[in-house]
């Protein structure tokens, strides 16, 4: 079955590609979803005039994800986790946990998105990749610690305290 993309489709083409798929991804996904159309004479000339309102609005999409990368890969997403000993985690950290902890943050990520090629199951920083869009990936640091362990930045802000009674 040929059809013409109306979005870019991952694994499959961009904007405007005419593709041959299989007749049930076509009739099943690609055309209720509205990301095809079947490809004859009119539905190109139809779709060569669509062709500048529908780049604008996958150009808007691409532009949106990569202001969402921005923020992401601005964010220091910290996990606590409880260790046992020789700091092995109990459990690991899902998509599900680090999706929460973005959320936490103020960011709205779908943890479907996150891509990870296996749970973290160790203390440190890792990076995590999340897809926002099929040109967009946002490469997120997540720093997993132990529930025991004291945070740095804890006294930090007790020190100028400290200063003012000292100038006192």
């Amino acid at each position: 079955m040929k059809l013409i993309l109306r979005a870019d489709v991952e694994n499959l083409g961009s904007l405007g590609d005419v593709v041959d798929v299989k007749p049930g991804y076509g009739r099943n996904f690609l055309l209720p979803q509205g990301l095809a159309m079947v490809a004859s004479q009119a539905n190109l000339k139809v779709f060569e005039q669509e062709r500048k309102k529908l780049q604008a609005h996958m150009d808007a999409l691409r532009a949106e994800a990569q202001d969402m990368q921005a923020r992401l890969e601005a964010l220091d997403v910290v996990i606590t986790m409880h260790v046992g000993d020789n700091d092995k985690l109990y459990g690991s950290v899902t998509t599900t946990i680090i999706g929460d902890a973005i959320a936490a943050l103020g960011v709205d990520v779908d943890r479907r998105r996150i891509l990870m090629d296996a749970p973290i199951r160790t203390l440190g920083e890792h990076p995590v990749r999340v897809r926002l869009h099929p040109s967009v990936i946002a490469l997120v640091p997540v720093k997993v610690v132990s529930d025991h362990q004291s945070f740095e930045e804890e006294p930090a802000p007790e020190a100028p305290a400290e200063e003012a009674e000292a100038a006192e």
